[in-house]
């Protein structure tokens, strides 16, 4: 079990049995599960101002999540989600967790996106393999712990107005056209650089994720919000410097991680291979 930010495809989810909690997104005077809202609507909502928040899940929400898997036949549930410094997300599953009649390990991740989806991903792959659920565990650790996000944002004005900042906060009040270059640090976002021009700050990104890759095996996941003409080629890019990667997946941010960045924001998570 994850919750939305984790950004993994509905489709690579029902294949590995994954259950996903809908994180809440407010637009304006509409409140509703994340993935009832369209991605175009979001952008546009965002670009003209409107209030945009976000909320965790009901408790109620993942104890009936909880409860189909044990009618399913599950004798033990790993849940694992969105770092507790940025969401409460983690709570609620934990509220609802001490309502259910079966062991549930809840795991706060201390990221989102993509370093969260691949922790997901190896959780799932060891659970229907047969492992004990402490190797599930094991195997989500194992990747939240050495996974890298690496963000690219066109501004910090969205982050600061959700109250997900973090320390960026230090990069407020930068020059325009520096643009920041963002990571997640104990559990919140950190910042990493500022690189004048938007094409510089992407080609240092594929930089920064090539560097973290160490020449090892690694997973790599390219997630933006919107509509940009350089994702496949940064996708390309990161191929040819990287011949080491397993698994490259080019995906859409959920629209909650699009609420805090912002539109045109870009990610790169770097996961070794575990």
């Amino acid at each position: 079990m994850t919750d939305s930010t984790a950004c993994l495809p509905e489709q690579l989810a029902a294949q590995w049995n994954i259950g996903i909690a809908q994180v809440q997104l407010h637009v304006g005077d509409r409140l509703d599960d994340e993935q009832r809202f369209q991605r175009a609507d979001l952008l546009a909502a965002m670009r003209a101002g409107q209030e945009v928040s976000t909320s965790p899940p009901d408790p109620g929400a993942f104890f009936w999540a909880y409860q189909d898997a044990m009618s399913r036949g599950a004798t033990a549930i790993v849940s694992i989600h969105i770092s507790g410094r940025m969401s409460a997300t983690v709570e609620a599953a934990r509220e609802a967790a001490q309502q259910v009649r079966i062991p549930v390990h809840v795991l706060d991740s201390g990221t989102t996106g993509m370093s969260l989806g691949f922790a997901v991903l190896s959780a799932a792959r060891a659970a229907a393999a047969g492992a004990h659920p402490h190797r599930v565990i094991d195997a989500a650790e194992y990747r939240f712990r050495t996974s890298t996000e690496l963000l690219y944002v066109d501004t910090l004005e969205y982050l600061k107005r959700s109250g997900r900042i973090g320390s960026a906060q230090a990069m407020l009040g930068s020059a325009l056209a520096l643009k920041p270059l963002l990571t997640v640090r104990e559990g919140e976002v950190a910042p990493l650089s500022r690189v004048p021009g938007r094409r510089r700050a992407l080609n240092k990104l594929v930089d920064l994720a090539t560097r973290e890759a160490h020449g090892k095996p690694v997973d790599v996941a390219l997630v933006r919000f919107g509509d940009d003409e350089r994702v496949l080629e940064l996708a390309e890019q990161l191929r040819q410097r990287m011949p080491q990667v397993r698994e490259t997946m080019t995906l859409e941010a959920s629209t909650i991680i699009g609420a805090h960045v912002g539109p045109g924001a870009l990610g790169i998570t770097v996961s070794p291979a575990g």
